[in-house]
This record gives C-alpha cells, sequence and structure tokens, in this order.
C-alpha cells in the first residue's frame, strides 16, 4: 500500500529536516507551506519533498488541503517538529500490508523542557494521523484540530517524537494565541461562558494529569507542562467570558 507523507509548514528551518528525515521511506512527501521566510521550503525540497504554497487558512483547513494534494489515499500528517520513531515506521508499514482499520492512532511522546515526558499530559499522547482520506478528514477547527474517521480506529506501535525547539517565552506565546483561538471559536459557536469551569477546571486537569497520569514522576518540567495546560484552561475560558460580555454589552447598547 503506498503511502504519502503531509506536513504543513511555515518557517520551520530548524526542525523540518529531521522530520522528513524521518518520512523517507514513504513513497511521496508533501509539504505545504504557507509563507516561510526562512529556508523551510528549500530545505524541504532538497529531501525529495513535493513543496506546495498555500496561504494560511487555519490549521484544519490548511491540513485538509495539504491531504488533497497527496496522489495516495493513505496519508500520514505529522508536524514539521515531529520525528516518526523507528518502531512507529515498522509498526505503519506493517499495518498497511492489510489495513483492518481504515484509520490509526499513534503515541505522541514530548519532549519539553530538556526532557522527554513519560507521563501526565505528556505521554501517552494518543493522536489520530494515518488515514485513508476516502473514510477520514481533518475537522475545520482553527487550532486542536483533530481527524473525523469513520468506523473504528486501530492502535499503532512506537512513538511519534515531538520534539519541540521553542523557549519557554515562545512556548507561552503560542499558547496564548491558541487560547485566543479556542475562546473566539466557542464564542462563534454560542457555547455559554461558566464561572464553574473558569474556577475548577484548571483545577479538575491538575489533580487528572498531575496525581492520577503520574505527572509527578517527570519533575519539574511535567510540573510546569501541566501548570501550562491548567492555565491554558483558564484563560479560554477567562477570554470566553470577556467576549461574552463584550457581545452583551454591545446588544444592550445597541
Amino acid at each position: 500500500m503506498n503511502l504519502s507523507a503531509v506536513v504543513i509548514a511555515r518557517n520551520e528551518e530548524s526542525a523540518i529536516g529531521a522530520c522528513l528525515d524521518s518520512l523517507a521511506w514513504c513513497q511521496e512527501i508533501v509539504v505545504v507551506d504557507s509563507g516561510s521566510t526562512d529556508r523551510t521550503r528549500e530545505i524541504a525540497a532538497e529531501k525529495g519533498a513535493r513543496v506546495i504554497d498555500h496561504e494560511w487558512e487555519g490549521y484544519g483547513r490548511q491540513k485538509n488541503f495539504a491531504v488533497r494534494q497527496a496522489t495516495n489515499d493513505w496519508v500520514l500528517c505529522i508536524d514539521a517538529d515531529e520525528i516518526v520513531g523507528p518502531l512507529l515506521r515498522a509498526s505503519i508499514e506493517k499495518a498497511l500490508i492489510a489495513p483492518a482499520h481504515r484509520a490509526y492512532e499513534m503515541a505522541r511522546r514530548n519532549r519539553f523542557m530538556g526532557a522527554w515526558l513519560r507521563h501526565g499530559e505528556g505521554y501517552p499522547d494518543w493522536i489520530l494521523r494515518l488515514f485513508d482520506r476516502r473514510s477520514a478528514q481533518w475537522s475545520d477547527d482553527p487550532v486542536h484540530e483533530k481527524v473525523v474517521a469513520q468506523g473504528p480506529v486501530g492502535k499503532l506501535d512506537g512513538d511519534l517524537l515531538h520534539d519541540s525547539a521553542d523557549s519557554l517565552h515562545s512556548y507561552m506565546e503560542k499558547q496564548n494565541r491558541y487560547t485566543t483561538l479556542q475562546a473566539e471559536a466557542l464564542h462563534r459557536a454560542r457555547i455559554r461562558h461558566s464561572v464553574l469551569k473558569l474556577v475548577f477546571g484548571p483545577i479538575v486537569r491538575f489533580v487528572k494529569f498531575y496525581f492520577l497520569r503520574l505527572g509527578f514522576l517527570d519533575g519539574v518540567p511535567g510540573l510546569v507542562h501541566i501548570l501550562i495546560g491548567c492555565n491554558n484552561t483558564l484563560m479560554k475560558n477567562a477570554k470566553l467570558i470577556a467576549l461574552s460580555t463584550r457581545h452583551d454589552d454591545h446588544n444592550a447598547t445597541g
């Protein structure tokens, strides 16, 4: 079964080389670039990828566009700062000999503050990235998009390694953008804000990932990773309340 690897990218010159090296066994690599100003496009072309320029549409729509550019129906979608580990590669190749499912999840292992996380939110971070595009597609969510598949989903062995080179400062900036996009999406969907979620959401998240999912075993990096996630829950709900309040005030004065 032929496989197309699909990657979306923008200004990823520090990471995309290793990403594409881990995909060299695929029959095709498609990189959709949304206006890189560094050497991302050149590096991708040097690695044998077919590079396509496409204006940014939001994560979900951008990934659906990229999937449509593939010449094979089976696609493997990964981010430019991710690497397919050897065991995961072998598991994918085995699954595609005679697919028992139309979509497969894989465990993503996250590297944070210089440490590979093994518990909490950092691992196993199960994500659906291998699928037959005739039976699955990305949601149109502007952030935290997901693959929506028809039928049961299989699980693969091995890890997808997420080695973000972000400094803590840039990581926090990214989380701030993500929570804004999430709040705006919830507001457009007319999801009502809740003070209970604002107060208890971060607490529940901390208990779940730090204690129940053994995040405390990852030391300080694990603690910081989980606390940032809790802050994301707080900020998403706070921003939704701010948007809802502004909307109500506008209607009242209108």
